[in-house]
């Protein structure tokens, strides 16, 4: 066997007996595992969690490649950028100092400019989704046909739940940006971004993903409490 045969999601590693069957290929197990871990670790604020999701995302980027969710991909792309700079900022120093970036909550005035621009960007991503994706997946298989992909140019299909989705979509980015910067409230976001999941993928009819985002749910309410606990613990220097 190559190994990209390793690297197709028709190379099944187990049937979940859920719905009608869910064929789990070995590339969406391994990816899935490295995200779980990377959510874990990011949790317990082991900077490892970077490495783990660079795994995750690079891996995930070829499934939606192959499944033709354009719009996914340059999100991956996105999301391994952002795990590229967490790293740095989880490891640089901090301030003159020399201290670490810490835990800590949003002051109250990018709280409240972090709502304000989630909150506008989700309602022009639902009005806007389907030619905004659209113009991503078009964008994707164009900068792939220069490397010589030889795709065809893709037409999606309209979003089944352009609200959530949008919501989802926005959420994630903020989240992972807040990530970044160890800010608190990235808990309390993805805690959201994951209920909403379960809820878009169970009515999608896609059981195995509703099960992974509830135990998602259950590493990212852990988070919450416990970077809690440590934003009360005294600071040692501060960073914007």
């Amino acid at each position: 066997m190559s190994i990209f045969e390793w690297f197709s999601i028709h190379h099944t590693l187990v049937t979940i007996p859920l719905g009608g069957g869910y064929a789990m290929s070995w590339i969406e197990a391994v990816g899935t595992l490295f995200g779980l871990a990377c959510i874990w670790c990011a949790s317990q604020e082991k900077t490892i969690n970077y490495l783990f999701g660079l795994i995750n995302v690079s891996l995930f980027a070829i499934i939606f490649f192959q499944i033709q969710l354009y719009g996914l991909l340059m999100l991956q792309l996105f999301f391994f950028c952002a795990n590229l700079y967490g790293w740095y900022a989880w490891t640089r120093p901090a301030n003159e100092q020399g201290d670490s970036l810490q835990i800590r909550w949003l002051s109250r005035p990018k709280l409240l400019l972090t709502a304000l621009v989630s909150v506008v960007a989700i309602a022009l991503l639902t009005r806007y989704i389907d030619p905004v994706f659209a113009t991503l997946a078009r964008t994707s298989v164009a900068l792939l046909n220069l490397f010589g992909a030889n795709l065809a140019i893709p037409e999606p299909s309209p979003d089944a739940f352009p609200f959530w989705d949008a919501c989802m979509t926005v959420l994630s980015v903020v989240a992972q940006i807040l990530m970044t910067r160890k800010y608190v409230e990235n808990w309390i976001l993805w805690v959201l971004i994951n209920l909403i999941s379960i809820g878009v993928y169970a009515a999608q009819g896609v059981y195995a993903m509703s099960l992974e985002y509830l135990i998602l749910l259950f590493i990212a309410a852990n988070g919450t409490r416990l970077w809690m606990l440590a934003a009360k613990r005294p600071q040692q220097g501060a960073a914007a």
